[in-house]
Protein backbone atom coordinates (compact mmCIF):
# COMPACT_ATOMS: atom_id res chain seq x y z
CA UNK A 1 0.00 0.00 0.00
CA UNK A 2 3.02 2.30 -0.15
CA UNK A 3 2.83 5.22 -2.55
CA UNK A 4 4.37 4.44 -5.92
CA UNK A 5 6.65 6.99 -7.50
CA UNK A 6 5.76 5.50 -10.88
CA UNK A 7 2.35 7.19 -10.66
CA UNK A 8 1.83 9.74 -13.41
CA UNK A 9 -0.09 13.00 -13.34
CA UNK A 10 -0.40 14.04 -17.01
CA UNK A 11 0.41 17.70 -17.45
CA UNK A 12 1.07 18.20 -13.74
CA UNK A 13 4.49 19.81 -13.69
CA UNK A 14 4.77 21.93 -10.57
CA UNK A 15 2.58 24.99 -10.96
CA UNK A 16 4.37 28.29 -11.55
CA UNK A 17 1.49 30.12 -9.95
CA UNK A 18 2.19 31.67 -6.58
CA UNK A 19 -0.30 32.18 -3.77
CA UNK A 20 -0.93 34.26 -0.72
CA UNK A 21 -0.73 31.51 1.91
CA UNK A 22 -1.89 31.74 5.51
CA UNK A 23 -0.41 29.34 8.07
CA UNK A 24 -2.76 28.49 10.90
CA UNK A 25 -2.73 25.94 13.73
CA UNK A 26 -6.47 25.26 14.10
CA UNK A 27 -6.10 22.26 16.42
CA UNK A 28 -2.96 20.97 18.12
CA UNK A 29 0.03 23.17 18.89
CA UNK A 30 3.09 23.06 16.65
CA UNK A 31 5.21 20.26 18.13
CA UNK A 32 8.10 20.98 15.72
CA UNK A 33 8.70 24.76 15.47
CA UNK A 34 11.77 24.16 13.29
CA UNK A 35 9.58 22.40 10.74
CA UNK A 36 7.22 25.37 10.62
CA UNK A 37 10.16 27.70 9.99
CA UNK A 38 11.40 25.42 7.21
CA UNK A 39 7.94 25.42 5.65
CA UNK A 40 7.77 29.21 5.63
CA UNK A 41 11.26 29.50 4.14
CA UNK A 42 10.52 26.98 1.40
CA UNK A 43 7.18 28.49 0.46
CA UNK A 44 8.70 31.97 0.30
CA UNK A 45 11.62 30.66 -1.76
CA UNK A 46 9.09 29.41 -4.32
CA UNK A 47 7.61 32.90 -4.55
CA UNK A 48 4.57 32.50 -2.32
CA UNK A 49 3.57 35.28 0.07
CA UNK A 50 3.22 33.75 3.54
CA UNK A 51 1.23 35.15 6.45
CA UNK A 52 1.93 33.29 9.71
CA UNK A 53 -0.87 33.42 12.26
CA UNK A 54 0.11 33.68 15.96
CA UNK A 55 -1.43 30.24 16.54
CA UNK A 56 1.46 28.72 14.56
CA UNK A 57 3.78 29.28 17.52
CA UNK A 58 1.38 29.38 20.48
CA UNK A 59 0.27 26.74 22.97
CA UNK A 60 -2.61 26.35 25.42
CA UNK A 61 -2.99 22.91 27.01
CA UNK A 62 -2.65 20.49 24.06
CA UNK A 63 -3.98 23.06 21.60
CA UNK A 64 -2.47 26.05 19.81
CA UNK A 65 -4.87 28.28 21.71
CA UNK A 66 -8.20 28.31 23.50
CA UNK A 67 -11.30 27.60 21.42
CA UNK A 68 -11.97 31.35 21.22
CA UNK A 69 -8.43 32.07 20.07
CA UNK A 70 -8.52 29.40 17.40
CA UNK A 71 -11.89 30.62 16.14
CA UNK A 72 -10.50 34.13 15.92
CA UNK A 73 -7.55 32.77 13.94
CA UNK A 74 -9.93 31.10 11.47
CA UNK A 75 -11.64 34.40 10.75
CA UNK A 76 -8.34 36.27 10.53
CA UNK A 77 -7.39 33.89 7.74
CA UNK A 78 -10.80 34.08 6.09
CA UNK A 79 -10.97 37.88 6.10
CA UNK A 80 -7.36 38.73 5.22
CA UNK A 81 -7.36 39.92 1.58
CA UNK A 82 -3.73 38.85 1.17
CA UNK A 83 -4.57 35.18 1.70
CA UNK A 84 -5.90 32.83 -0.99
CA UNK A 85 -4.88 29.47 0.49
CA UNK A 86 -5.10 28.58 4.19
CA UNK A 87 -2.62 25.87 5.16
CA UNK A 88 -2.88 23.96 8.43
CA UNK A 89 0.34 23.63 10.40
CA UNK A 90 -0.70 20.22 11.77
CA UNK A 91 -3.68 18.20 12.93
CA UNK A 92 -3.85 16.61 16.36
CA UNK A 93 -7.23 17.33 17.92
CA UNK A 94 -9.34 20.45 18.19
CA UNK A 95 -11.62 21.07 15.22
CA UNK A 96 -14.46 19.09 16.83
CA UNK A 97 -14.74 21.70 19.58
CA UNK A 98 -15.38 24.46 17.04
CA UNK A 99 -17.80 23.05 14.47
CA UNK A 100 -21.04 24.34 16.01
CA UNK A 101 -19.53 27.83 16.32
CA UNK A 102 -18.56 28.30 12.66
CA UNK A 103 -20.79 30.02 10.11
CA UNK A 104 -19.81 27.82 7.18
CA UNK A 105 -21.97 29.68 4.66
CA UNK A 106 -20.17 32.91 5.52
CA UNK A 107 -16.84 31.09 5.39
CA UNK A 108 -17.55 29.59 1.96
CA UNK A 109 -18.48 33.03 0.63
CA UNK A 110 -14.90 34.24 1.19
CA UNK A 111 -13.70 31.96 -1.62
CA UNK A 112 -10.59 30.89 0.31
CA UNK A 113 -9.08 27.46 -0.19
CA UNK A 114 -8.34 25.35 2.90
CA UNK A 115 -5.67 22.63 2.85
CA UNK A 116 -4.75 19.93 5.36
CA UNK A 117 -5.50 16.40 6.53
CA UNK A 118 -5.87 14.33 9.71
CA UNK A 119 -7.95 16.34 12.24
CA UNK A 120 -8.76 18.78 9.42
CA UNK A 121 -11.19 16.10 8.19
CA UNK A 122 -13.74 17.27 10.77
CA UNK A 123 -13.63 20.81 9.36
CA UNK A 124 -13.63 19.65 5.74
CA UNK A 125 -16.64 17.35 6.11
CA UNK A 126 -18.56 19.92 8.14
CA UNK A 127 -17.89 22.60 5.51
CA UNK A 128 -19.21 20.27 2.82
CA UNK A 129 -22.25 19.27 4.87
CA UNK A 130 -23.24 22.76 6.02
CA UNK A 131 -22.34 24.90 2.99
CA UNK A 132 -21.41 22.63 0.08
CA UNK A 133 -17.91 24.07 0.40
CA UNK A 134 -15.08 22.21 -1.31
CA UNK A 135 -11.79 22.01 0.60
CA UNK A 136 -8.58 20.10 0.04
CA UNK A 137 -7.25 17.02 1.81
CA UNK A 138 -3.51 17.16 1.36
CA UNK A 139 -0.17 18.24 2.80
CA UNK A 140 0.33 20.35 5.91
CA UNK A 141 3.01 22.83 6.86
CA UNK A 142 5.00 21.00 9.51
CA UNK A 143 4.85 17.40 8.30
CA UNK A 144 5.08 18.02 4.56
CA UNK A 145 6.28 21.48 3.52
CA UNK A 146 8.57 21.61 6.55
CA UNK A 147 10.00 18.10 6.30
CA UNK A 148 13.77 17.81 6.30
CA UNK A 149 13.44 16.08 2.92
CA UNK A 150 10.37 17.29 1.04
CA UNK A 151 8.47 14.79 -1.12
CA UNK A 152 8.61 15.87 -4.76
CA UNK A 153 5.61 13.58 -5.34
CA UNK A 154 3.53 15.47 -2.77
CA UNK A 155 4.57 18.89 -4.04
CA UNK A 156 3.98 18.00 -7.69
CA UNK A 157 0.46 16.77 -7.08
CA UNK A 158 -0.44 19.56 -4.64
CA UNK A 159 0.53 22.46 -6.90
CA UNK A 160 -0.58 20.56 -9.98
CA UNK A 161 -4.12 20.10 -8.71
CA UNK A 162 -4.48 23.54 -7.14
CA UNK A 163 -3.21 25.17 -10.31
CA UNK A 164 -5.59 23.33 -12.66
CA UNK A 165 -9.34 23.33 -13.25
CA UNK A 166 -9.21 19.59 -13.96
CA UNK A 167 -6.58 17.12 -12.82
CA UNK A 168 -5.86 13.54 -13.84
CA UNK A 169 -3.81 10.97 -11.97
CA UNK A 170 -2.81 7.52 -13.20
CA UNK A 171 -1.65 5.05 -10.57
CA UNK A 172 -1.83 1.43 -9.46
CA UNK A 173 -4.83 0.48 -7.33
CA UNK A 174 -5.59 -3.03 -6.18
CA UNK A 175 -9.20 -4.08 -6.69
CA UNK A 176 -11.73 -5.24 -9.25
CA UNK A 177 -12.29 -3.47 -12.57
CA UNK A 178 -14.65 -0.51 -12.25
CA UNK A 179 -15.85 2.60 -14.03
CA UNK A 180 -17.69 5.03 -11.75
CA UNK A 181 -18.16 8.73 -11.12
CA UNK A 182 -19.44 10.75 -8.20
CA UNK A 183 -18.58 13.20 -5.47
CA UNK A 184 -15.18 12.57 -3.90
CA UNK A 185 -15.20 12.83 -0.14
CA UNK A 186 -13.66 11.41 3.03
CA UNK A 187 -10.42 11.79 4.94
CA UNK A 188 -9.37 10.43 8.31
CA UNK A 189 -11.49 7.39 9.19
CA UNK A 190 -11.63 8.15 12.92
CA UNK A 191 -12.99 11.64 12.26
CA UNK A 192 -15.41 10.35 9.66
CA UNK A 193 -16.85 7.77 12.05
CA UNK A 194 -16.89 10.40 14.81
CA UNK A 195 -19.29 12.57 12.78
CA UNK A 196 -21.83 9.82 12.05
CA UNK A 197 -25.24 10.88 13.37
CA UNK A 198 -24.35 14.57 13.44
CA UNK A 199 -25.21 17.53 11.23
CA UNK A 200 -21.56 17.71 10.18
CA UNK A 201 -21.39 14.51 8.14
CA UNK A 202 -22.30 15.13 4.49
CA UNK A 203 -25.10 13.02 3.03
CA UNK A 204 -23.41 11.76 -0.12
CA UNK A 205 -25.18 9.34 -2.44
CA UNK A 206 -23.26 7.64 -5.22
CA UNK A 207 -19.97 9.03 -3.98
CA UNK A 208 -16.39 7.84 -4.03
CA UNK A 209 -15.19 7.68 -0.44
CA UNK A 210 -11.51 7.74 0.56
CA UNK A 211 -10.14 7.02 4.05
CA UNK A 212 -6.83 6.80 5.91
CA UNK A 213 -5.67 6.67 9.53
CA UNK A 214 -2.70 6.55 11.85
CA UNK A 215 -2.11 4.66 15.09
CA UNK A 216 -5.25 2.53 14.71
CA UNK A 217 -5.01 -1.26 14.85
CA UNK A 218 -6.80 -3.14 12.02
CA UNK A 219 -9.60 -4.32 14.33
CA UNK A 220 -10.35 -0.69 15.23
CA UNK A 221 -10.36 0.24 11.56
CA UNK A 222 -12.77 -2.61 10.92
CA UNK A 223 -14.99 -1.46 13.77
CA UNK A 224 -15.17 2.05 12.30
CA UNK A 225 -16.00 0.65 8.87
CA UNK A 226 -18.81 -1.35 10.48
CA UNK A 227 -20.10 1.88 12.00
CA UNK A 228 -20.25 3.42 8.53
CA UNK A 229 -21.83 0.21 7.20
CA UNK A 230 -24.52 0.04 9.88
CA UNK A 231 -25.24 3.76 9.49
CA UNK A 232 -25.93 3.18 5.78
CA UNK A 233 -23.00 5.30 4.62
CA UNK A 234 -20.99 2.62 2.82
CA UNK A 235 -24.04 1.21 1.05
CA UNK A 236 -24.65 4.56 -0.67
CA UNK A 237 -21.15 4.80 -2.17
CA UNK A 238 -19.89 3.58 -5.53
CA UNK A 239 -16.39 2.80 -4.27
CA UNK A 240 -14.15 2.96 -1.21
CA UNK A 241 -10.51 3.96 -1.66
CA UNK A 242 -8.15 2.94 1.14
CA UNK A 243 -5.11 5.13 1.72
CA UNK A 244 -2.25 4.61 4.17
CA UNK A 245 -2.84 3.04 7.59
CA UNK A 246 0.32 3.62 9.55
CA UNK A 247 1.71 3.74 13.07
CA UNK A 248 0.10 0.70 14.69
CA UNK A 249 1.70 -2.38 16.25
CA UNK A 250 0.47 -5.97 15.83
CA UNK A 251 -0.92 -7.67 18.93
CA UNK A 252 -0.16 -11.10 20.36
CA UNK A 253 -3.91 -11.75 20.15
CA UNK A 254 -4.11 -11.28 16.38
CA UNK A 255 -3.24 -14.86 15.35
CA UNK A 256 -3.07 -14.03 11.64
CA UNK A 257 -5.51 -11.11 11.74
CA UNK A 258 -3.70 -8.19 10.13
CA UNK A 259 -4.48 -5.30 7.81
CA UNK A 260 -4.73 -7.60 4.79
CA UNK A 261 -7.16 -9.89 6.65
CA UNK A 262 -9.27 -6.91 7.67
CA UNK A 263 -9.44 -5.65 4.08
CA UNK A 264 -10.37 -9.11 2.79
CA UNK A 265 -13.19 -9.26 5.33
CA UNK A 266 -14.41 -5.78 4.38
CA UNK A 267 -14.50 -6.70 0.70
CA UNK A 268 -16.55 -9.80 1.46
CA UNK A 269 -18.89 -8.13 3.92
CA UNK A 270 -19.71 -4.58 2.86
CA UNK A 271 -20.91 -5.03 -0.71
CA UNK A 272 -19.04 -2.24 -2.50
CA UNK A 273 -15.82 -2.13 -4.53
CA UNK A 274 -12.84 -1.53 -2.22
CA UNK A 275 -9.45 -0.48 -3.55
CA UNK A 276 -6.08 -0.32 -1.82
CA UNK A 277 -2.98 1.67 -2.63
CA UNK A 278 -4.27 5.25 -2.66
CA UNK A 279 -1.27 7.51 -1.88
CA UNK A 280 -2.86 9.53 0.87
CA UNK A 281 -2.62 9.79 4.64
CA UNK A 282 0.07 10.10 7.29
CA UNK A 283 2.81 9.26 4.81
CA UNK A 284 5.43 11.32 2.97
CA UNK A 285 4.08 10.78 -0.56
CA UNK A 286 0.47 11.91 -0.79
CA UNK A 287 -2.03 13.25 -3.28
CA UNK A 288 -4.07 16.39 -2.79
CA UNK A 289 -7.77 15.51 -3.08
CA UNK A 290 -10.73 17.92 -3.36
CA UNK A 291 -13.27 17.04 -0.66
CA UNK A 292 -16.57 17.61 -2.43
CA UNK A 293 -15.11 17.74 -5.93
CA UNK A 294 -16.11 15.50 -8.81
CA UNK A 295 -14.24 12.24 -9.38
CA UNK A 296 -14.35 9.90 -12.36
CA UNK A 297 -12.63 6.63 -11.46
CA UNK A 298 -11.64 3.94 -13.94
CA UNK A 299 -9.78 0.82 -12.82
CA UNK A 300 -8.64 -1.96 -15.16
CA UNK A 301 -6.10 -4.70 -14.51
CA UNK A 302 -4.76 -2.96 -11.41
CA UNK A 303 -4.24 0.42 -13.08
CA UNK A 304 -6.46 3.36 -12.21
CA UNK A 305 -7.26 6.68 -13.78
CA UNK A 306 -8.66 9.33 -11.44
CA UNK A 307 -10.08 12.47 -13.09
CA UNK A 308 -10.84 15.31 -10.67
CA UNK A 309 -12.92 18.39 -11.46
CA UNK A 310 -15.47 20.88 -10.06
CA UNK A 311 -13.27 22.08 -7.21
CA UNK A 312 -12.70 25.69 -8.21
CA UNK A 313 -13.48 28.63 -5.90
Amino acid sequence: MAAKRTDRAPGSARSRRTYGIGLIAPAGFATAPDAVARAVARLEAEGHRVVVDPTASARWQRFSGSDEERLAALWRMAEDPRIELVLAVRGGYGWSRLLDRIDFVRLAATGKRWLGHSDCTAFQLAALARAGMVSFAGPMAAYDFGAEVVSDYTMEHCWGLLGSERYTIELPLEGSDLAAAGSLWGGNLTLLAHLVGTAYLPSVDGGILFVEDVGEHPYRLERMLYQLHYAGVLGRQKALLLGAFTGYAPSANDNGYDLAAMIAHARARFGLPIFTGLPFGHCPDKLTLPVGGRCALTVHDGRARIELSHYGP
